[in-house]
């Protein structure tokens, strides 16, 4: 069963990350005997992976597909990889709808190894930042503005998939949001060398929704990321749905929210990672808010990555 992330990964002070605290340490011990240990594997092929160290939600897959496309325009012959997950149909639909070379596998390794014997020249890692068997030419470490690093601790005390000390081993931080100097700062005390650049999502079909009461039901790592957009967008958001990341979707509560917002002369409306969870239940056409990501200084961003290859370990 999917649950919520708990809210107080995401405050600054917490009774509950308080007594939590000595099993984050031993989290720490883990994490830091497993990069420190674990004997890296090299491929014959540039891998470009894109991660994160806040768990979920924080724009990996948009950016992979991002990446993917832009690369290839550059000639560049490659794959997106990601591990498989029988929940995460949803990223798995989002990306096969954007860009047709996709390898799933158990193990990340085993997915590179098949890119390679199918001659690809770059694999781009959808995931895979703690995945310290595989050596990577470039990272990526994605953020979201509206939450960044929660209350800073690393789990189960907060949502940090390891600590900030992960930094050292990125080439670039992209933040999806406003610029924020504090958090650029504490970036660059941490790596110095490390670059920063800014995204955001500009809606693609928004005048579908003009003049319409609202329905957004979304089971993404963080939610209110995608209620925020539309009421940014001026959408009139009558109701707010929100279900944990990944979650599996039942046939009847699916139908129950949309007999009920049709019953309020309301319109049903989804991210594009949940609307092909739902497409797969057979049910009437629900519509979803297409995003595009877009990148601040893209070309500059993009001539970084495109730098490591010329770059040897």
């Amino acid at each position: 069963m999917k649950i919520f992330k708990p809210k107080f990964w995401d405050k600054k002070k917490s009774f509950f990350s308080l007594i939590l605290l000595p099993l984050t340490f031993l989290f720490e011990i883990i994490i830091l005997f497993r990069r420190t240990f674990t004997r890296k594997i090299n491929f014959d092929i540039h891998i470009i992976c894109v991660g994160n160290i806040y768990v979920g939600g924080t724009g990996k897959t948009p950016l992979s597909i991002l990446l993917a496309k832009e690369l290839s325009k550059r000639d560049k012959k490659l794959t997106l990889i990601r591990k498989s997950y029988k929940s995460h149909v949803d990223e798995y639909g989002l990306i096969k709808n954007n860009f047709k070379n996709l390898i799933i596998k158990n193990n990340r390794a085993d997915a590179i190894k098949e890119a390679v014997n199918k001659q690809f020249d770059t694999a781009i890692l959808d995931d895979g930042f703690q995945d310290y068997k595989i050596r990577k030419n470039f990272n990526i470490l994605c953020f979201n503005k509206n939450q960044l690093i929660g209350n800073g601790h690393t789990f189960p005390s907060g949502p940090l998939r390891e600590n900030l000390q992960g930094l050292k081993n990125a080439e670039i931080v992209i933040i999806n949001g406003d610029k924020d100097e504090d958090f650029e700062s504490k970036v660059f005390s941490i790596n110095k060398n490390i670059n920063i650049f800014y995204s955001y999502y500009k809606p693609v079909n928004i005048e579908d929704f003009r003049g319409k009461k609202l329905v957004a039901l979304a089971g993404i790592g963080n939610p209110e990321n995608f209620f925020k957009i539309i009421i940014e967008n001026k959408l009139n958001l009558v109701k707010r749905i929100a279900f944990p990341d990944h979650y599996i979707f039942k046939k009847n509560e699916i139908l129950k929210i949309i007999n009920e917002t049709r019953q309020n002369n309301f319109e049903l409306i989804t991210t594009e990672k949940d609307f092909y969870k739902i497409k797969n239940l057979n049910l009437p056409q629900i519509k979803y808010l297409k995003l595009d990501l877009v990148i601040h200084e893209k070309e500059k961003f993009l001539k970084k990555i495109l730098d490591s290859y010329d770059k040897t370990f």
